[in-house]
């Protein structure tokens, strides 16, 4: 069963539609909700929210768009909301101009041997927690759901330089994150 499948029945109130849906997007939905929210009970509870918010509205939903990018900006927008209001954050200040995440990302891209990835995988999903809750939902959405700063602007009904804007404050966080840890060891 395809997803505009599942989602008919959905709206004929038979609950497998949901089921179907669930079985697919669940995986990605928890890990986009963890990824901003840094919480794993708290990235369920928000996937868990966002399913019985779609349940309930389904009828409004547009079968002609595509579910997942609904659902994950769903899970995304619920994730920020969450993460705002059980928020710590450290304030910074902007000093650093060097490239390190796009670094990091691109030798956890390219590196052959597992447990260095694996390392440095937890390094930066270590330093992505120290973020604040809308720049971790940012870099999420650029970096993970790859959604061109156009997508970002249109999705938060921002101007494009206030997307490239948001961007260049997270990563310059990160920047000062990874250069504080690395004057640490």
């Amino acid at each position: 069963m395809d997803d505009s499948q599942a989602i008919q029945r959905l709206k004929k109130g038979d609950i497998n539609g949901l089921e179907v849906l669930i079985a697919r997007y669940q995986t990605r939905a928890i890990h986009t909700a963890f990824l901003i929210t840094h919480d794993e009970a708290l990235a369920e509870d928000v996937v868990q929210d966002t399913y019985l918010r779609i349940y309930q509205r389904i009828r409004y939903f547009d079968e002609t768009r595509p579910f997942e990018p609904y659902l994950l900006r769903s899970v995304t927008h619920a994730a920020l909301n969450m993460a705002e209001r059980f928020s710590r954050h450290v304030v910074l200040n902007e000093t650093d101009d060097v490239v390190i995440m796009g670094q990091l990302l691109h030798t956890a891209a390219t590196t052959e041997d597992q447990v260095e990835y694996v390392l440095l995988k937890q390094e930066i999903f270590s330093h992505l927690a120290k973020l604040s809750p809308r720049e971790r939902m940012v870099i999420i959405q650029r970096y993970y759901l790859e959604m061109s700063e156009k997508e970002m602007a249109v999705e938060h009904s921002i101007a494009p330089g206030t997307v490239k804007w948001l961007l260049s404050v997270a990563r310059q966080h990160l920047r000062t994150f990874i250069r504080t840890e690395g004057e640490k060891e």
